[in-house]
């Protein structure tokens, strides 16, 4: 089975690297007609943007700080007054910062929700609207997280703005499957990323031998890579993933729900 994009014109937000980055660049090899993507390093863009024009698919930076409420109705208009219109969604980007029920600040709280739950919310209300304004349907996918079931201690906070996100998912699916607007979601397990690599090796402070201990310990030895989560999220954006919907896929090598 091959899974095209052929024709199909796709807004992916957080795509300067990690996750992002790998969606938006495998949506380029499977044939989108163009792509807007986001992030807030202008540079990184840039560079990005070039590499998947490439490629051969046209491609849009747009710089864009998701914590300010203004950013959602301003990309997707970027991106319907580039390429005429939304097909498919990925939102992909999100604060990984540690809050826990001990420490936890009214800042903590109001950044994560803005960037992992609002702004994916009004992201999909607009690509909505342009969809049921064609009335040719689309996909939606958002990027959420393992923790979404519960989540460690001190990530008390991230772990409720993808819980809040997993409904979301839901509710879009449901209310708009007669609109033949498809909505999906992908609960990521552990995953190397650009953005991981700092958080563990410097935030964290386990040092550069991080990784290989993460690796051996994990029953495929190993954590799941950027294009992984990729291949994933553009068969989810596919036609070959049917009429389905309203699914929060577990993209996970520890079997939830089982006693480790």
């Amino acid at each position: 089975m091959e899974v095209r994009l052929d024709g199909k014109v796709v807004l992916v937000t957080g795509a300067t690297q990690g996750v992002g980055r790998a969606i938006a660049e495998t949506a380029a090899r499977s044939g989108v007609a163009g792509l807007l993507i986001t992030g807030r390093d202008r540079k990184r863009g840039d560079a990005v943007a070039v590499q998947l024009s490439a490629i051969g698919t046209p491609t849009v930076f747009a710089a864009a700080d998701l914590g300010a409420p203004e950013t959602p109705p301003m990309l997707a208009q970027a991106c319907i007054g580039r390429f005429g219109r939304i097909d498919g969604l990925v939102n992909a980007a999100g604060l990984t910062d540690r809050a826990s029920f001990i420490n936890a600040s009214l800042d903590d709280w109001a950044s994560l929700f803005a960037v992992n739950a609002r702004a994916p919310f009004f992201l999909m209300q607009a690509a909505i609207a342009e969809m049921k304004r064609r009335g040719q349907g689309g996909a939606i996918v958002n990027i959420l997280s393992i923790n979404a079931h519960c989540g460690a201690p001190e990530l008390a906070v991230y772990s409720a703005t993808k819980g809040a996100l997993a409904t979301l998912t839901k509710n879009a699916a449901n209310a708009h499957r007669f609109d033949r607007i498809r909505v999906n979601g992908i609960n990521v397990g552990w995953t190397d990323t650009p953005a991981e690599r700092v958080m563990q090796a410097e935030t964290l402070g386990q040092g550069p031998g991080w990784l290989d201990a993460a690796n051996a310990a994990q029953p495929f030895g190993r954590l799941f890579s950027v294009n992984d989560i990729a291949n994933l999220a553009v068969f989810l954006l596919s036609d070959a993933a049917g009429p389905m919907t309203g699914a929060l896929i577990d993209q996970e090598q520890w079997v939830i729900g089982a006693n480790r």
